[in-house]
Parts: structure tokens; C-alpha cells; sequence
């Protein structure tokens, strides 16, 4: 079995469950071009742990963790299975690579993992196994996380970190629009986009100084570090392929990415 690609997924509001738009169309064509994943490793924007947490529960519960929303959101749930035996070998390969990882038996699936998995597996029928990010230790440790993944693709693994690949939620009152975006979201995703094409991972991991507007894109990085996740889940030699799914509001920027693993393009140098 040829190993999975890797994704990083935009997953925008909570109301993207009741109103999918451009990037519900975008994940059910990316989900239709996928062999079925035996399971899915998720690395979500919304799980903040001082070091790497995997998510063991047998039956993760859906965690609502939001407030002030229609009633009809809190009442959706996504009752996909999880998979403890991909739990713990996660965890042996991250403490092989010396990350200090630990096990949560109980932990269920924020709507940083939930709300862009019922639009790829609506179904809910592929195990899946959450784990946290670290804030604190920035780009560097992310990518290192990743890498230690890598292995679980060749064996049908799904890894894909959800963020967000613009967060700057204080943008909500300032009358941004699809009419009116935002001036600094597209000079950045363009930045990244010219980066991960051409592999430049040193720029990538330097992104807060090196990118235009990056600290008005992300105020504060949670939304962006699983972007490394999957980077360094791809492998030493891999495509990206960006996938267009808009900018809602005019400011948060949907942009889902696909890592394939080929002979050439993404090296850390």
C-alpha cells in the first residue's frame, strides 16, 4: 500500500457544520480522491497541551467547545470510533523521537477535528485519534512532531492538522466583507503558498519574521502550527498542492493543503 498524503485543513467557524459552503465542496472532491484511511491522526488548533497528547478514547465523545451559537449546533455530533491501537503506537513514535508525549484515555473531539471530518467522512465510520498541539514551543517542534508520525501513512493512516491558515478573530468588528477583505490575507497566503511549493521549510519555520503580515494573520499561532504537522508528517520529499476553498468574512482564509510524497520538492535545508 502506497502511504497517504498528509493534509492541513482550514476549518473556519463552528458554523461551518450548518453552512459548509465553498469548503464543504472542497473536502468532499479531496475526500473522493483519497484511498479510505484505516484511521485519522488529527492534529487540531483547539487541543493546547504543554507536551504531545494523544487522544486513546475508544469512543471519543463530540466536545461542543464553543458558546453563543445556534441551539442546532450543539445538538450535531460525530460519532466516529477511535482507534487505541493507533493511539499508542502515535505515542511510541513520539517518544522514540524524544517529544515527551502522554496519553489521554478519555479526551473526545473538539470541533477543530469534528466539524472538517463530517465533511470529508460524513459517515463517521474511520476511527479517529486526536492530538493536542504546543503553543508554546512553536514551528520547529510541530514539524518535529509530524516527522515522527510519518511512519503511520505508509500503514493507511489519515494525518491532518486543522487550523486555520489566517486567524485574527479581532477582524470581526472591523467590517471586513466578501465585498471588502481583509489587506493583509492574501499577500500572506501567497507567501506560504510560494513557500511550500518550493519547499523552502527554513522560511516556513521562520514564517513570523520572514512572511508579510504575519503576526496581523495570526495574532497568536495555535491556528497555524498544525499547518507543520502535516508538513513534517509528508516526509522529506513531497508536492503541496493548495486548494482554494475562499476567504469567509473577508478575513479568515480557508486554503486546504495536500502533501503527496514524490521525489523531489519539500527538504528542510
Amino acid at each position: 500500500m502506497s502511504a497517504l498524503p498528509s493534509l492541513y485543513i482550514s476549518h473556519g467557524s463552528p458554523m461551518t457544520a450548518l453552512n459548509p459552503g465553498q469548503v464543504g465542496v472542497r473536502l468532499a472532491e479531496l475526500a473522493a480522491t483519497l484511498p479510505r484511511p484505516k484511521a485519522i491522526v488529527v492534529a487540531t488548533a483547539h487541543w493546547l497541551a504543554h507536551n504531545p497528547t494523544v487522544g486513546g478514547a475508544a469512543h471519543p465523545e463530540t466536545i461542543h467547545d464553543f458558546y453563543g451559537f445556534p441551539r442546532e449546533l450543539f445538538e450535531i455530533h460525530y460519532p466516529a470510533p477511535g482507534a487505541p491501537a493507533v493511539a499508542a503506537q502515535a505515542k511510541r513514535l513520539l517518544e522514540q523521537a524524544g517529544l515527551a508525549p502522554t496519553l489521554d484515555a478519555a479526551h473526545g473531539l473538539d470541533h477543530g477535528a469534528w466539524v472538517p471530518l463530517r465533511m470529508l467522512y460524513p459517515h463517521a465510520d474511520i476511527p479517529v485519534v486526536p492530538i493536542s498541539i504546543q503553543p508554546n514551543l512553536g514551528p520547529a517542534h510541530q514539524y518535529a512532531v509530524g516527522q515522527a508520525l510519518a511512519p503511520l501513512r505508509e500503514e493507511g493512516v489519515l494525518i491532518i492538522g486543522s487550523g486555520s491558515i489566517t486567524h485574527n478573530l479581532h477582524d470581526f468588528r472591523a467590517g471586513y466583507s466578501e465585498e471588502r477583505e481583509a489587506p493583509y490575507v492574501r499577500p500572506f497566503i501567497e507567501w506560504i503558498e510560494q513557500k511550500l511549493v518550493a519547499g523552502d521549510v527554513p522560511a516556513l519555520l521562520d514564517y513570523r519574521r520572514q512572511a508579510p503580515f504575519a503576526e496581523r494573520a495570526h495574532p497568536t499561532d495555535e491556528h497555524f502550527l498544525p499547518l507543520y504537522v502535516a508538513l513534517g508528517a509528508a516526509g522529506e520529499h513531497a508536492t503541496a498542492q493548495r486548494i482554494d476553498a475562499g476567504i469567509d468574512l473577508g478575513f479568515l482564509a480557508m486554503d486546504i493543503y495536500r502533501f503527496n510524497s514524490q521525489q523531489s520538492s519539500i527538504t528542510a535545508r
